[in-house]
């Protein structure tokens, strides 16, 4: 393991922000990864561990270790008449797990295609697009204690999966690193095409025969065409998450608001589209200097060029502060500020 110093960190923030950090190590294996938090510990450093950098928001240099987390390697666990298990380690890039997925025709990740990071990142906050999350596909996963070292494994209760949320985002936050997840793969798909947007690609594509296959396709090709290429144009993907309220609340709007778009929750509640929020609001495409509202999608914040992580910070306020004047709905980040 060799550690860095006074490293730059803009190759590892899809941001593209100019960030330092005071310490810099890459990891490939576990005991490389203990020796990091070993020196860390050592050294009075405090470590940061980053995967693909693809949800973190950097606004200041990092006075501590960031650790690059490149654990790599699949490992089939075991197998039943319905579920195969696959472990996966956590440096490993998300969709690239999910087209080995679709080259053995393991079923349940399709509707994750193309979302960017690593593995290790999906259970921390339970990502999710279409209708899918991850704890729908969740077995298992590793984690390192970050002081005492010791392994420890989480079940799927464990993790405390929320909306866009897991125990590794509240009362576990920052004490684990991530190091392997076990999904739980279905050998015959289960389709899930409620979304609007996913049925309407797959009729232009004049998909009669649902597969694996067809579906990763269509989530592909309607995430590329809303969705900004971060080697392009920085950005970490959708920056809010989408609020929910009380029924009472939603049809209070939808009174004032008719077209306002919305999904019903298990509990009752009402989930907003905040990305329909905040392009109703008017700032769909809103830009100051090199920070900007991106043009096609609202929900994504963009670095056109220089943007420093303060300018993000600062247009991530005035449409949370924008949005809340307007419909009294309070926005939250999804992406970590660091």
């Amino acid at each position: 393991m060799e550690i860095l110093n006074n490293s730059s960190l803009r190759s590892f923030n899809t941001f593209g922000i100019e960030q330092r950090a005071r310490h810099f190590a890459k990891v490939a294996s576990t005991d490389a990864l203990k020796e990091a938090l070993s020196w860390a510990k050592k050294n009075n450093q405090r470590p940061l561990i980053i995967g693909g950098g693809s949800n973190i928001l950097l606004t200041k240099d990092y006075d501590g270790l960031v650790i690059k987390n490149e654990l790599s390697g699949y490992e089939k666990i075991k197998e039943d008449e319905d579920f195969i298990y696959i472990k996966v380690q956590a440096g490993e890039q998300w969709h690239s797990f999910v087209l080995y997925c679709l080259e053995h025709h393991y079923a349940g990740v399709e509707n994750l295609a193309l979302i960017p990071g690593c593995v290790g990142a999906s259970p921390m906050q339970n990502i999710g697009a279409y209708g899918v999350e991850i704890k729908d596909v969740f077995h298992e996963l590793t984690a390192l204690h970050k002081t005492e070292l010791t392994k420890r494994t989480f079940s799927l209760k464990e993790c405390n999966f929320g909306y866009r949320e897991s125990v590794f985002k509240n009362i576990y936050k920052d004490q684990f690193v991530i190091t392997d997840v076990t999904y739980r793969l279905r050998k015959k798909p289960v389709y899930h095409i409620a979304y609007g947007a996913i049925r309407q690609e797959l009729e232009k594509r004049h998909i009669t025969e649902l597969s694996i296959r067809e579906i990763a396709a269509a989530v592909i090709a309607i995430r590329s065409s809303k969705l900004p290429d971060p080697a392009k144009i920085g950005n970490a993907g959708s920056f809010f998450k989408n609020p929910s309220v009380p029924i009472d609340a939603y049809l209070s709007l939808k009174a004032n608001f008719p077209g306002i778009v919305a999904y019903e929750n298990a509990d009752g509640s009402m989930k907003l589209a905040a990305g329909w929020l905040i392009e109703q609001a008017g700032l769909k495409g809103y830009r100051q200097g090199d920070a900007g509202v991106h043009e096609k999608q609202a929900l994504v914040l963009v670095n056109y060029g220089n943007a420093t992580g303060n300018d993000i910070l600062k247009l991530c306020d005035l449409v949370m502060q924008t949005v809340s004047d307007k419909y009294g709905v309070p926005l939250h980040p999804e992406v970590n500020l660091i």
